[in-house]
Order: structure tokens, then sequence, then C-alpha cells
């Protein structure tokens, strides 16, 4: 049995204002005394109903191995658990499902140094997800592509920016948007999406415009004396001003910056794991730049020609973000990582751990996670903490978050 992705209805946000059902082109959308609901067979996608809702109720995905009858819809108090139907091996000839099942199982392996994923922050915008897949992509256009290293290091980072036009594609700091690179594979078959963290604001790019930023490193590597280029980095690497995209998503709905101005906002990353925070970080500088929070970024790299955004980073003031720049293949200076800068302010980092208004947020290549943990772990020694308990604690009130790959 084939998995399925099915529109459903939160009923417990749910104002019954009749917009969906006004909107909806198909008559999908129906209702009773109690709920409204849509109708799994008449439900095309178009996603005409999503924009008038006004309190996103109607913006609700689930991948299911059998659609939820109206009977059922209009029985419920509130949706079902994303696990309550679990969905069947999809096969060749359903893409669109396959797609959705592979973003599920990629974000739970970057989300497992955690446990799994936690719940995002109480004052986190409310995210659109899943609004388009591989059977039905948006094309975004390239209005973009920039280096962001240095053209004399081995390190090839790009700056790609995608424009939406009038299509309906919103994101939030810390979402991800699937890319599916043009062309096929060694046996003939489309290249599979790969998925990358958005680096621009929910406003855009350029405020106020309907594109988003991609942080990408291109990847080449040797194997068995064989040249080895990744599929998805180069193609985007190799982008014109022009060139036409095709996207899938938007995904991710907990790895999400909290919105209120006392947040302490705890950053922790390496290489392109920069992404999603320099999207949190130009959010809090185009619309919060007095907020009371504290914003904190650990950030290595092997040098700082190798370091993304190093430009503009330097020139954020110091008292709008604490920026701590590591590097670990400096000429003649000892190796150091973000872990070992962490133990250096550890005096300070227990104060920020403390407090329940402080937000962690590691991203990057896995390889830094245990380090980073052990750091957080020895600071709370020190300082008379339990830090399985704390992290715990953080955890449940969705105040730390891990995604590495």
């Amino acid at each position: 049995m084939n998995a399925i992705r099915q529109h459903l209805i939160d009923p417990e946000i749910c104002i019954r204002c009749n917009t969906c059902e006004e909107t909806c082109p198909l008559n999908a959308v129906t209702h009773d005394d109690e709920n409204y609901v849509v109708d799994a067979e008449k439900c095309k996608f178009c996603l005409d109903c999503i924009t008038p809702c006004p309190t996103g109720s109607i913006n609700n995905w689930r991948v299911v191995d059998r659609a939820y009858s109206l009977e059922e819809q209009f029985s419920w108090d509130e949706l079902p658990g994303e696990d309550d139907r679990t969905p069947a091996d999809s096969s060749d000839d359903s893409l669109s499902e396959a797609n959705e099942l592979e973003v599920i199982e990629i974000l739970d392996v970057a989300h497992s140094g955690q446990g799994g994923r936690v719940k995002p922050p109480f004052s986190a915008a409310h995210p659109y997800i899943n609004l388009y897949d591989r059977g039905a992509p948006v094309v975004a256009t390239v209005v973009g592509n920039y280096r962001i290293t240095d053209s004399n290091f081995e390190s090839d980072v790009h700056h790609v920016v995608l424009d939406f036009g009038t299509s309906f594609f919103p994101v939030l700091e810390g979402q991800s948007i699937g890319v599916i690179p043009t062309g096929t594979d060694a046996s003939g078959k489309p290249h599979l999406m790969r998925l990358y963290s958005v680096a621009s604001p929910r406003d855009g790019e350029r405020p106020g415009h309907n594109n988003l930023s991609l942080t990408v490193k291109r990847v080449v590597y040797e194997d068995a004396g064989n040249t080895v280029r990744g599929v998805a980095s180069n193609y985007l690497c190799d982008l014109n001003k022009g060139d036409k995209v095709q996207v899938t998503g938007p995904f991710g709905s907990n790895f999400l910056m909290p919105n209120h101005a006392g947040a302490n906002i705890l950053m922790i990353c390496t290489g392109t794991g920069s992404a999603p925070f320099r999207a949190m970080t130009e959010y809090r500088r185009r619309h919060m730049p007095f907020a009371e929070g504290k914003l904190k970024l650990y950030f290595g790299a092997r040098t700082p020609e190798e370091l993304p955004y190093i430009g503009s980073l330097n020139k954020l003031s110091d008292k709008f973000i604490d920026k701590q720049l590591v590097f670990s293949r400096l000429p003649e200076a000892p190796r150091e990582y973000v872990q070992d800068r962490m133990m250096s302010e550890s005096s300070e980092l227990l104060e920020l751990m403390r407090s329940v208004e402080t937000y962690v947020y590691i991203c990057g290549l896995k390889a830094m996670e245990q380090g980073v943990e052990d750091a957080f772990a020895r600071v709370s020694e020190e300082g008379g903490e339990n830090w399985s308990d704390l992290k715990q604690q953080m955890m449940q009130s969705g105040r730390y978050h891990v995604e590495t790959y």
C-alpha cells in the first residue's frame, strides 16, 4: 500500500470563519456543526485556501497509509498524532509520497542527537510546511549566486538567492527547503531531492521580497582515485542568474526561533551550519535590534578565509551580538574548537544555561555534536548543576535544539 499525503484542518484553533470553504475551487472543504474538514478524494493541493485562513488551522498535513474519512474528521476535538497512522513504504511510482517520507527520515536523523525533535519555542511563529512536493514542486528563479569564501582557498561556499515571484512560499528562520537537481542518476532515475537550511529571514533576503537564500558548500572529494562531485551542491554552486530551480517544502516545524524580545538565543555552528543562524540574526537585526535578550554565536572554521559571511558578521555591533569566531588551523596558533571557547567562558555560559529565557541551537556536522555536548556537561558540573537534568528541562520547554548531519 502506498503512503499518501492528506490535508487536514486543526479543530482546536479553527474559528469557523468559512473562508476555506468559500475559497476552495473543488468543494473539497465542508463542515458540520462541530468541524471544518477536507475531503481527501476531492483535494488536489491547489493551496488556494492557505492564505485566507486567519489562524493557520488550515495548514496541517499528515502522511498516512489510508486517508482519514470525513466522519472521522467530524468527530475530532484535536488533530491525531503524526504517528497515528504509520505510512507504508512507497513504491517507485509514488514520487511525491516517497519524497515526503524521505524528508521525515532526513529530519529524524538531523534531530537524533537530542533524542528526537523537540517542540518549538512557545513564542515561535506558526510555520507553513509541505506546501510543495516532488510531484508538484514550485519553480524559483536564481537572482544571485556568490562565492562567500576566499577564492584562494579550497573551501568553496556559495550564497544562492532564489526568487519565487508570485508563488506562495512562506518560510521561517530554521526551516529547510528541498532542491531537485536536474538530470538523472547512473540508473536513469531522477535525482533525489536534497534539503538545505534557509539562510534568510522570513521577510526575504531582500526585505519585503518573495525570495530566500541558501548557504551551499561545493562537495568534491577523492575516492579510490576517482573524483566524486556532490550532485546537489555542484548543481547549486554552478547555477547562473535567471536559471530555474524546482523546489519543495517548506520543511521543519521545530527548529524555530523564539519571537519574544526577552529570549536569549545561543547559537553554535560550524561551516554551512551557520545558515539558520544568519536567518535568525538578520530577523533580530531588522525587527528587534534593541531586544533585551542576548544573542550569542559560537562559529567554528579552519581559518577566517573559510568562514562563511565573516565580512558581514564582523560589521555587526558587539552590543547587538556576541560573536565568538573560533579557528582550528591558524598558523603558529594552537588549534581551537567551539567547545574549547565554550569552556573558556564557562561562568557566562552557565548563567545563560540556568535562565529559563535561554534557547540553545546547534547546527552543522555531526562530528561537532559530541564535543559541544561534553562542554555543556563540564560547564554544568563545574557550576554544581546536573547537565542531564538541565538538558531535559530545556528540551521539555522547547529550548534545546540540535540539527546535525
